[in-house]
């Protein structure tokens, strides 16, 4: 099974190396930052490559305590009374989550990535039988949904902060 593994790990490398995997909004460049095509596919790589072993629970992925907070109280206003502070939240919820949506954002779809993505995911994921299955003894179904209730929490904060800073009339940015 190692070796197989191994092969299966290698070939979603290389298939996620022939483009980056890139479905999703894209934030302006700027000129002093290095082009992120490949740390996507990289991180897209070890994110898949990584795949079986959070199945069997060997390997688990961390809630961000900011995301943690979000799904506690997603509305709470507690502690942000002023511009800065509640810029400096929705700064802190983008760093984990994400560039949010803005006016200048374009969809960019790499078909080549997509198809190398799931290539990948499928010839991994093969490699565990009855992967549901496993996923739910070993808790790596419940965790995916208690990360996804958090990540979804910590959407509706940062729309719900945003807003409470456009109310305000804050000019600070994000």
């Amino acid at each position: 099974m190692g070796r197989r593994l191994r092969m299966a790990v290698g070939a979603a490398l290389l298939l996620l190396a022939a483009g980056s995997a890139r479905a999703q909004v894209k934030p302006p460049e700027k000129p002093d930052e290095p082009a992120g095509r490949w740390s996507e596919a990289r991180k897209k790589a070890v994110d898949i490559g990584s795949q079986p072993a959070r199945d069997v629970g060997i390997a688990k992925r961390e809630i961000p305590p900011i995301l943690e907070k979000a799904f506690e109280d997603p509305y709470s206003l507690k502690g942000l009374k002023t511009c800065k502070a509640l810029a400096a939240e929705v700064t802190g919820l983008n760093a984990v989550l994400g560039p949010d949506y803005g006016t200048v954002n374009a969809y960019e779809e790499s078909r080549a990535g997509k198809l190398a993505e799931a290539g990948g995911s499928a010839l991994v994921n093969s490699i565990i039988p009855f992967r549901g299955l496993v996923r739910e003894v070993t808790g790596a179904a419940p965790a995916d949904r208690r990360m996804n209730a958090a990540v979804d929490a910590g959407l509706a904060r940062r729309g719900f902060l945003r807003g409470v800073h456009l109310k305000q009339g804050c000019k600070t940015r994000f």
